[in-house]
Formats: structure tokens, C-alpha cells, sequence
């Protein structure tokens, strides 16, 4: 069977129709697509950023997994993102529960505001004020300790030791977060039927059997969600480092993202820093595939 003719008036629609997303998708393959795949040929090679590029193979990749530095990085990074995506979610999940119990208060409003504030304030405006206030010597918040009666030796010297360096970096950055994913948090439970909270009242539940029986269940999808963009985020820290420690004390602060932007501006060794950066894409991938395969095992999309 013949197909009918395509009319002039039809050739026109679609050629306006390639014409609107021609510069979404120019500006796909100029900034996306292309610098992916050069990312990739450079990991293999041993491209400065000023002379010609010699083809190295894998050297870049194993390399790595004999490179102290690397190392540190990647230990530092897997230890950021198992404590800042737990804190994370229980901080935004506490404050959705919170804002949720006194959805109709008047000033409910106020309070989601001021606790998604710091979501929309830069992370280098942020990063210098934390600097200030956890100034080891002059800082509020030792001055406030130290009024509490704690001796000025066992003050913690917050950014500026090794001990307690990383760790606050995750304080701001949960500090700073938490508000976003509180407002995903909320639009969950707003989703949740009324009526599974009367059921579960009437056979005589508790608000923790509520929670744990309900909420929970139901705010499956929305956990899964958080999870995956905290995890991601997680592995992509870079401007609270830069701005605070410089990846210091010594290496105690050093995350992969950091650890590619020196190899890669500081030392010139863009191959290098390719292969790394390829190196952290592949954990993202393989942790956001592990989740998603194990999304029906975990996540109620009823």
C-alpha cells in the first residue's frame, strides 16, 4: 500500500519543528557530546594542555591505583559521602515530618522559607561565612564553647585540623541542603492519602507505627529520588574545598573533584586528570544502576 504524499504545509511544520530544537541540540553536541568523547580520547593519552598529545593506552588508569594522592582522594570521598547522604536525608526528612504536623499553621510559610534559604545562597558565600564562625581562635562558635567551661585545648580547630577537617565540611553541607530536599520531602507527604493515617489510628497505631507502617512505605519513591542526588552530589564536591581547606590539612580534605582540578590546572597533566574524572564517572554509574535495579525492591510506587 502506497504512503499518502507528505503536503507542502506538513514539510513546513516539521521544518519549523527542527529549526526550534537545532539550537538546544547545537549547543548539546558543542558543550556536551563533543567535550565527552575528546575527555575520553585525552585519558589516554599524555596531553599537557600545551604540546602535542603521545597515546599512552590505559598508563593514565593504572596510574591512578598507584598514586598516594588518588588514593586519598577516593578514601576521603567515599567517607564525605557516607556521612554527608545519611545526614542529609535524615535532616530533610525530620523537617519535612516537622513542617508537615502544622501544615496549616500561618506561620508554616515563614519556616520552610528561612529553612530553604541557604539552598539559595551561593556555596562560596557560605563557605566564607562558616570560615569565620568556626575560626579556631576568635571564631562565635569556640567562644561559645569555650563559655560552656570547655578548656581552650580542647576546642576543636574545626577547617584547619586534619581530625575534625572533613567532617565539617559534611556540618556546612548538610546545613546548606537539607532545605532542598526538605521541599521533596513535603511535596511526598502531601501525597499520601488521609485515609491510610485514619485505618492505621483506627487498629490502633501509634504515630511511630504511623510512620513506620505509612509514611515510610509511601514515601518510598521520594527517598529513592533524594538518595540518588545526594549520592551524586556527594562525589561532585569541589567549591566548599577550594574555598575552605585548599584539600588540607594536609590531604584530609583532598576529594576527587579537587583531586582533578590540581592535576589537571596545577599540574598540566590533562590526560591524567581525564582518566580520573572518567574514573569517578564510572562509580556514579555503577552506584546510580545498583539503586535503580534495586528500585522494586525497596521503592512503592503504588
Amino acid at each position: 500500500m502506497a504512503r499518502p504524499k507528505t503536503s507542502i504545509l506538513e514539510k513546513q511544520e516539521a521544518l519549523s519543528g527542527y529549526l526550534y530544537i537545532l539550537p538546544n541540540f547545537a549547543g548539546f553536541l558543542i558543550f556536551t557530546a563533543i567535550p565527552i568523547v575528546a575527555g575520553m580520547v585525552i585519558s589516554f593519552t599524555d596531553y599537557t594542555g600545551f604540546a602535542g598529545a603521545k597515546f599512552v593506552g590505559a598508563a593514565n588508569y593504572v596510574k591512578m591505583f598507584k598514586d598516594s594522592q588518588f588514593i586519598a582522594a577516593l578514601k576521603n570521598n567515599l567517607f564525605y559521602s557516607l556521612t554527608s547522604v545519611p545526614l542529609t536525608i535524615l535532616t530533610a526528612l525530620a523537617l519535612a515530618l516537622l513542617l508537615n504536623q502544622d501544615r496549616h499553621s500561618k506561620g508554616m510559610g515563614l519556616f520552610k522559607t528561612l529553612y530553604f534559604f541557604p539552598n539559595l545562597t551561593s556555596m562560596v558565600a557560605v563557605s566564607c561565612v562558616f570560615m569565620l564562625l568556626f575560626e579556631p581562635n576568635n571564631g562565635p562558635v569556640n567562644h561559645f564553647l569555650a563559655t560552656l567551661g570547655i578548656p581552650e585545648e580542647l576546642l576543636p580547630r574545626w577547617f584547619f585540623s586534619s581530625k575534625t577537617a572533613l567532617f565539617t565540611v559534611v556540618l556546612v553541607v548538610v546545613w546548606k541542603q537539607a532545605g532542598y530536599y526538605m521541599i521533596m520531602f513535603l511535596a511526598g507527604l502531601k501525597n499520601i492519602p488521609v485515609h491510610l493515617y485514619e485505618a492505621a489510628r483506627i487498629d490502633g497505631a501509634g504515630r511511630w507505627q504511623c510512620f513506620r507502617h505509612v509514611t515510610w512505605p509511601m514515601l518510598s519513591p521520594t527517598t529513592f529520588m533524594v538518595t540518588i542526588l545526594c549520592i551524586i552530589a556527594s562525589f561532585q564536591v569541589f567549591d566548599i574545598i577550594n574555598v575552605t581547606t585548599k584539600g588540607g590539612p594536609g590531604r584530609a580534605t583532598t576529594v576527587l573533584v579537587f583531586r582533578i582540578y590540581r592535576e589537571a590546572f596545577n599540574n598540566w597533566k590533562m590526560g591524567y586528570s581525564s582518566a580520573i574524572a572518567y574514573f569517578l564517572f564510572m562509580i556514579i554509574l555503577v552506584v546510580t544502576l545498583v539503586q535503580w535495579r534495586g528500585q522494586k525492591g525497596w521503592a512503592n510506587d503504588d
